[in-house]
């Protein structure tokens, strides 16, 4: 588990400004898992149920897999949420928001400070995966607008938010 914060202090503020300025390394954020346990293609997918478009990609795992931060941050939410189930979101220092849902548990708390690979929670069926595979559905939220990724398909305008997942990973082991 990662150092807590009770508050948000100038150092944490510091490292988040000089992290837009440096390359962010993505691991793909279940144990085990390589490109064979997800589909290339469902990010941006639709229909896809009430949400539309599926603005991530769902990883398949047997249950209880342990779920890792896919880059270093702060975690800024863990909760439940009617689709996502038991979600954990992570701020990272390129000011993304990391969302990890469908777990069966979460093992870090708000103010938790996360090297990349640490053990957030472990793979399930929460929420809307109720009934289906276990896995975990992960998506990539940009709080700075990029305008560039814009298009003209459903939703498109929000696609300036969502980062592809797939596009970002890096093996674990890569150096």
């Amino acid at each position: 588990m990662g150092r807590r914060l009770k508050h948000i202090t100038l150092p944490v503020i510091l490292l988040l400004i000089v992290g837009l300025f440096l390359p962010e390394k993505i691991v793909i954020p279940v144990l085990g898992a390589t490109s064979s346990d997800w589909n290339q293609h469902t990010f941006w997918y639709e229909p896809w149920g009430s949400s539309g478009v599926h603005k991530g990609v769902d990883i398949f795992a047997k249950n209880n897999t342990p779920v890792l931060s896919a880059s270093n941050g702060l975690v800024v939410f863990v909760g439940h949420l009617s689709k996502g189930g038991k979600v954990v979101a992570i701020l990272s220092a390129k000011l993304r928001i990391h969302y990890y849902a469908h777990l069966n548990q979460a093992t870090v708390e708000v103010g938790d400070m996360l090297s990349i690979a640490s053990v957030i929670g472990h793979v399930g069926t929460s929420g809307n995966a109720a009934g289906k595979s276990p896995h975990l559905h992960y998506s990539i939220l940009s709080l700075v607008p990029l305008p560039w990724l814009m298009t003209t398909q459903n939703q498109g305008w929000k696609r300036m938010f969502y980062l592809d997942p797939v596009q970002k990973f890096t093996p674990l082991n890569a150096q």
